[in-house]
């Protein structure tokens, strides 16, 4: 198996080149000029002149600076309230006994055949009659259930022994201190996993916040790119909106390289039954 070790390597070297190819050509545009960039009519894989110009116009041009500050209580606000459902879920769904438990977890799981198109018009539907359109409850709302996530932490907590589970009810813990005193921490990787996807998802949320306001008070940076885009005089301002989703992208960067570990180990936890 050795001899074939230079290949396996030679394999990984040119994955990853065509991985991080796409993060290099964003933060290259980013640092060319709008003119330079429209006049390649060749693109070209490096620039003699680079510039920050870009960063400054996304910041001036649109209220970035606001959009981004939406996007963090946007995202802070959904997925602490995501978690704490679907802690709560999946908790009842492996532990607790009630008529119709195997089918109604069931009928959760076929919900995931549903297309999210189908979705997102109920969803906006119900917005709609609720008068929530342009608030951030109506941006919220939609996304603090999840079935996956119920799925994958149901999973997780189903391994944990139920002698424990017992000794815990003996000892005179309720179900709410058993909860967040043992089954929680013990599977923190899967609680902390299922979390750091959210923030992902929230924070790259797109077609929602475009559907259900047209405010700019409550727009969310994935609006502001759009402005951005659209502010070339008549071009698509590209090398701006790199520049923005440079900035933004660094968090979310920072963030899975800190917490990567964690997320592994709560994905091979919560998939893994036995």
């Amino acid at each position: 198996m050795k001899k074939f070790k230079p290949l396996t390597w030679l394999f990984l070297i040119l994955w990853a080149i065509a991985v991080l190819f796409p993060f290099y050509w964003m933060v290259l545009t980013s640092l060319k000029g709008y003119g330079a960039y429209n006049a390649e009519y060749i693109p070209q894989l490096f620039t003699l002149s680079p510039t920050l110009e870009n960063y400054f116009y996304a910041f001036t041009e649109v209220d970035l600076g606001r959009y981004l500050l939406n996007t963090v209580i946007f995202t802070i606000v959904t997925t602490v309230l995501m978690v704490f459902v679907t802690i709560l879920a999946a908790f009842a769904f492996a532990r607790l006994d009630f008529p119709g438990k195997n089918l109604i977890f069931t009928g959760f799981l076929a919900l995931m055949m549903i297309p999210n198109e189908l979705v997102i018009i109920t969803n906006f539907q119900t917005m709609t009659e609720l008068n929530l359109r342009n608030t951030f409850l109506g941006l919220i709302l939609p996304s603090v259930t999840s079935i996956f996530y119920i799925y994958l932490l149901r999973e997780s907590f189903a391994q944990i022994p139920d002698s424990l589970y017992y000794a815990a009810k003996i000892d005179g813990a309720s179900d709410w201190k058993y909860l967040w005193k043992i089954m929680v921490p013990m599977c923190r990787p899967t609680v902390v996993t299922i979390t750091i996807l959210k923030v992902i998802e929230c924070w790259n949320s797109y077609i929602w916040p475009s559907l259900v306001t047209d405010d700019p008070k409550h727009f969310l940076v994935s609006n502001g790119i759009q402005q951005i885009r659209e502010s070339g005089f008549g071009r698509a301002n590209i090398p701006a909106m790199m520049a923005a989703v440079v900035v933004i992208s660094i968090p979310l960067i920072v963030l899975f390289l800190v917490y990567r570990n964690q997320i592994m180990s709560g994905v091979v936890k919560g998939g893994t039954k036995g």
